[in-house]
């Protein structure tokens, strides 16, 4: 089962750099003003501020509202037609938090930004690490109040092992950071900093840090510098200042040069975009950043994405970019974000565990007569991919953990002796890409009869799925209302005393009042 991706579509099979080059030339090209939604082979330009917006018929003059924009969901696939679920792993969070900083503002979440898996990947879910590489868990519950005896959702969890920052390699990081005019203010310019000195404390020594900013004057302001030397690299952090328009393609490129001039092979290699989205291309065109890109990718050189402040935000050109850079994309909404995102999640997960991590879920046609996939709506891969190292998948660094969701019907007499799911997740290990698959099972009898009587790590990712569908408008939302949702999640949070699902609790609650 495959969906295109909402950006543009990359046909199964192309390979990474090709995909990689095409993902970027939307995101210069968005950058620019306008994006290219692929429509009947053609490409049709679509403004940024509008993108995606329904195509439906509208009475001249009446302006297009972005919320009212249609939103991808999966469908519900039958068994007997299709037993066989197969995604790219993610790990991005942004539009958690992003949905936050909206809520915040009194504003509902644009519908087309609230993407179920991120909801979810944004919990701890505490999953047992493994030895190596990735391991996967299933298990499952009874949900009363979808009105039907026979549904169950069902979590499949994937954890990679923890690695010891003491032993890992050395880092070399490069902040690519926009300090146009359009970054000025508290959530912007003024929280890189913070996140920026946060993230400096919590690098070793020898670890270095090259800062490259960029507006109409993109230049290098901090060659690479050994994290010993915090004085100078949080100087020139503090010196950072708006200026001028944007060039998003000149910042890049001078980033990924700088990172591949000086990437040492063993050594972790990372460039980390901070932009507030808004952005625009410049003068030369995007054949030169695509072929860094490319270069990039090719030697490990892996892109995260982080954005900062509300307005115009392109939500979906960051999140697309990083995924395709093999990196993840975060939003920082506060200081507190900003400690999680740069001293845990940024550093903690330097070290890649598992490239190109799939995930695939076969269904007993037999036990389970329907099934569909919260979520993972532009990370869906063709079943007969699965074991296609050259399709893409996602990579998971040390201590990740990525999570899928599944509403499904049973059919009627349970076979006690044979599992009706089976995950699998395939991925490549990081060094001499030998691939690797581990699997798990899912009994009948094993599951729970309702979300109070189950993992409470489960209860909690079902309220965060219930949440986002709430949002976009998904099936779950004609069974369960905001108020009903922090119900739910304040006693998940009750029950697992995690700071994540408390933040989850918040957010439902916030929900319930704007």
């Amino acid at each position: 089962m495959s969906h295109p991706d909402r950006l543009v579509h990359i046909p199964r099979g192309v390979p990474r750099l090709v995909a990689a080059s095409l993902t970027a030339a939307v995101f210069l090209t968005g950058c620019a003003g306008t994006a290219s939604r692929t429509t009947g082979g053609e490409a049709a330009p679509v403004s940024v501020a509008t993108q995606g917006a329904a195509e439906d018929a509208r009475e001249p003059g009446v302006p297009v509202d972005p919320t009212r924009r249609p939103v991808d969901q999966n469908p519900t696939v039958d068994t007997r037609e299709d037993n066989l679920s197969t995604i790219a792993l993610d790990v991005d969070t942004g539009s958690f938090t992003r949905t936050r900083a909206q809520l915040n503002a009194g504003m509902r979440p644009t519908p087309a930004e609230v993407r179920t898996e991120e909801f979810v990947n944004y919990l701890n879910q505490g999953y047992r690490p493994p030895a190596d590489g990735l391991g996967v868990q299933v298990d499952g519950t009874a949900v009363p109040w979808l009105e039907a005896p026979d549904k169950r959702v069902i979590r499949v969890g994937v954890q990679s092992a923890v690695v010891d920052q003491a032993s890992r390699p050395r880092a070399h990081l490069t902040f690519v950071i926009d300090v146009s005019g359009s970054m000025q203010g508290a959530d912007k310019l003024d929280l890189v900093k913070t996140s920026l000195n946060q993230l400096v404390g919590s690098l070793r020594p020898d670890d270095t840090v090259a800062i490259v900013v960029y507006s109409n004057n993109t230049r290098v302001v901090l060659e690479p510098t050994e994290v010993r030397r915090a004085n100078r690299i949080t100087g020139v952090i503090d010196d950072l200042d708006t200026e001028g328009s944007t060039n998003a393609e000149a910042g890049l490129k001078l980033g990924y040069e700088s990172a591949l001039k000086h990437r040492r092979d063993g050594d972790l290699n990372r460039v980390v975009l901070l932009s507030d989205g808004v952005a625009n291309v410049g003068n030369t065109g995007p054949e030169a950043i695509l072929d860094t890109i490319g270069k990039a990718t090719q030697q490990k050189i892996d892109l995260v994405t982080v954005g900062f402040g509300l307005g115009s935000y392109n939500d979906e050109l960051m999140e697309q970019l990083a995924d395709k850079g093999n990196g993840f994309h975060a939003y920082v909404d506060n200081e507190n974000e900003a400690r999680r995102i740069f001293t845990q999640n940024l550093t903690g997960t330097l070290v890649v565990t598992a490239r190109d991590a799939k995930a695939q879920i076969e269904f007993d046609p037999d036990q389970v007569a329907t099934y569909r996939l919260l979520g993972y709506e532009n990370r869906e891969v063709a079943d007969e991919d699965f074991r296609n190292d050259q399709v893409d998948g996602g990579e998971l660094g040390a201590g990740h953990s990525a999570t899928a969701l599944y509403e499904v019907t049973l059919r009627p007499g349970a076979v006690p002796t044979r599992p009706l799911a089976v995950a699998t997740v395939r991925y490549l290990h990081p060094d001499n890409r030998e691939a690797v698959e581990r699997r798990a099972e899912l009994m009948g009898f094993a599951m729970a009869p309702s979300p109070e009587q189950a993992n409470p790590f489960l209860a909690a990712s079902i309220s965060a799925a219930a949440l986002s569908e709430e949002f976009r408008g998904g099936p779950w939302s004609e069974h369960r209302t905001h108020p009903q949702i922090a119900v739910d999640a304040a006693a998940a949070a009750r029950r697992t005393d995690d700071q994540s699902v408390r933040e989850l609790a918040e957010v439902a609650d916030l929900a319930t009042r704007v």
